[in-house]
């Protein structure tokens, strides 16, 4: 399978899991089952499958942001980043509905935070956390 068609797999899969918690955020199918556990193990599951077939060998590392970049240089490797970014952020999301919902947070106001989520998992994150202090 070419990794432009596993890169379009993993948006679907993420995009599941999104949509759920935006129908049901305060249901333990969307924000438990599906998005937070089934789906982020699949992404993790090509994850590891994609490091396991193009980590060997691959030149670059950790250490410096020049060797990051010289890891993400490998197609597979990106590729690899990208669905750690949507297994943890999609997580994150999950956790916002569930936390929140056990908090008593208006389920409008927890959609709100799920597309900075989703975009750019941080500052929906921060958005969130934001949300709770004021409520105290």
């Amino acid at each position: 399978m070419s990794l432009e068609t596993l890169f379009s797999a993993a948006g679907a899969v993420a995009m599941a899991g999104w949509l759920a918690l935006l129908v049901a955020p305060g249901r333990s199918w969307a924000n438990w089952r599906l998005a937070g556990q089934a789906l982020p193990a699949l992404l993790a599951l090509l994850y590891a499958g994609l490091l396991a077939w193009h980590a060997p060998g691959a030149e670059g590392g950790f250490a410096t942001l020049a060797d990051v970049a010289r890891l993400f240089a490998t197609p597979g490797l990106l590729l690899a980043g990208w669905v750690h970014y949507l297994a943890f952020d999609l997580a994150i999301g999950a956790w916002i509905c569930r936390r929140g919902t056990a908090e008593g947070v208006n389920p409008w106001l927890l959609r709100l935070c799920l597309p900075p989520t989703f975009l750019a998992g941080p500052i929906g994150l921060l958005l969130f956390l934001g949300l709770r202090a004021v409520r105290r």
